[in-house]
């Protein structure tokens, strides 16, 4: 039987198999979930690098910094008010480097108390009040 518009009455027939196999299906809960793992596994694969790279910049900015560090170390800065009898900072005394091998360095032995300390390029002998007792620059 046919309705006014020239279609059976009981529906549209239903297409005959074909061989093709077509796609899986994947239910609209399932693809949410891919998705929402898709996206988590790319944001983890950006960010990682993200950290990597900065750990890796933290490790050069430490390595400069040291660096830098020692070459100013080395350099000469002349200080006019370290003389025998005077008071060296605290601060100087602390950025000094302490000399045990004075006899290499063609510096004397240290009196009982007395350090010598690698300062600014000068070699000073102190005590740790940052009492002066010598003053030499190196040639």
């Amino acid at each position: 039987m046919k309705n006014a518009i020239g279609a059976d009455a009981q529906g549209p027939t239903p297409p005959l198999p074909d061989n093709s196999s077509p796609a899986p299906r994947i239910e609209p809960s399932m693809r949410n979930i891919l998705r929402n793992l898709a996206v988590t596994t790319l944001a983890l694969s950006l960010t990682s690098g993200v950290a990597f790279a900065q750990e890796h910049h933290d490790d050069q900015a430490r390595h400069d910094q040291e660096h830098h560090d020692q070459e100013h170390h080395d350099q000469y800065v002349r200080h006019d008010d370290w003389r025998r009898g005077r008071h060296m900072r605290h601060e100087d005394w602390d950025r000094g480097q302490r000399i045990d091998d004075w006899q290499a360095r063609h510096l004397r032995r240290p009196p009982r108390g007395y350090e010598w300390r690698d300062i600014d390029g000068q070699y000073v002998l102190a005590n740790p009040d940052g009492v002066i007792f010598q003053v030499v620059v190196p040639r």
